[in-house]
């Protein structure tokens, strides 16, 4: 056992304390968030913050939920996230791997050209002419293809690739294995954490995106869930709050705060099973460019 000093202690004691208070800052506006939209209206306006409700109402959900088109939007939600995550892996592998060789002829032309793109873009309009003109408009996959690969992502998987020992592929060559078997068998089993990690970000990139959708769709059948909930919210800004009862009514925080418990839950349950991996994967995959 470790005998510490006074002193010791006393840094320890001071650790614990600013890492307590970060986490309470941390957790503060999420819990205020959830408080809020299931408190009534009256009670809001008479306390102004609240964490703890004294009397709670699913009113705000309930309204979210009634609402033209939410199921169908979660429905597009999914759809682009989980396949739009999937698709961005695949493309993302598929590129990083031969880029991770240093024997590929011209790899620093393609490493360069891919850099650029990070730092520069087209910008709306050459991009919406370029959908248009491949037909992408109002389709489910004008949410995915124009963003298949990301720079950055391609940049860290490829760094965490050439940190693998070469002679693992050498010994699979020796075997008889193809690239692909290699990258199959090999290679992306013991790349897990920096994709799970990449998965993530993708995910959460699909789950939180709206813009695109408002520039790219008019189909109001195509809209995904961020969309629909915009519009949700502008609407009831608009309106009166309608009345349950004598005693509640369904006020406008409450739903705004009610669609944001709606859309951030979902995917904030996919954290605790990544974690782990974001440290290892991300710092591995950036130690080399």
């Amino acid at each position: 056992m470790i005998n510490l000093t006074i002193g010791e202690k006393a840094g320890q004691v001071f650790i614990y304390i600013v890492l307590i208070t970060l986490s309470v800052l941390c957790l503060f506006p999420f819990l205020y968030v959830v408080a809020v939209s299931v408190t009534p209206e009256s009670e809001v306006l008479r306390r102004g913050v609240v964490i703890i409700p004294e009397s709670v109402t699913l009113a705000g959900y309930f309204e979210v939920f009634r609402s033209h088109g939410i199921g169908q939007a979660y429905k597009i939600t999914l759809f682009r996230t989980i396949v739009g995550t999937a698709l961005n892996l695949l493309f993302t592998i598929i590129a990083a791997y031969p880029l991770s060789k240093k024997y590929l002829p011209g790899r620093s032309s393609f490493l360069l050209f891919i850099v650029f793109t990070m730092m520069f873009s087209g910008g709306l309009i050459p991009s919406y002419l370029v959908i248009r003109s491949l037909g992408l408009l109002d389709t489910p996959w004008v949410l995915i293809i124009p963003g298949l690969i990301s720079a950055f992502n391609l940049v860290i998987i490829k760094g965490f690739f050439e940190q693998l020992p070469a002679e693992i592929e050498e010994s699979a060559r020796v075997d008889g294995a193809s690239e692909l078997q290699s990258l199959w068998k090999i290679i992306l089993p013991l790349s897990m954490p920096v994709l799970a990690t990449i998965s993530l970000f993708y995910a959460v990139g699909h789950w939180n995106s709206y813009f695109d959708a408002i520039v790219f769709i008019n189909d109001t059948d195509l809209m995904p869930l961020q969309v629909v909930l915009r519009n949700i919210l502008l609407n009831v800004q608009a309106q009166s709050a309608e009345v349950l009862s004598d005693m509640e009514r369904v006020s406008t925080i409450a739903m705004q705060m009610a669609a944001v418990v709606v859309t951030t839950v979902p995917i904030l349950i996919v954290y605790p099973f990544l974690q782990k991996h974001f440290t290892k994967g991300v710092l591995m995959g950036s130690v080399k460019g």
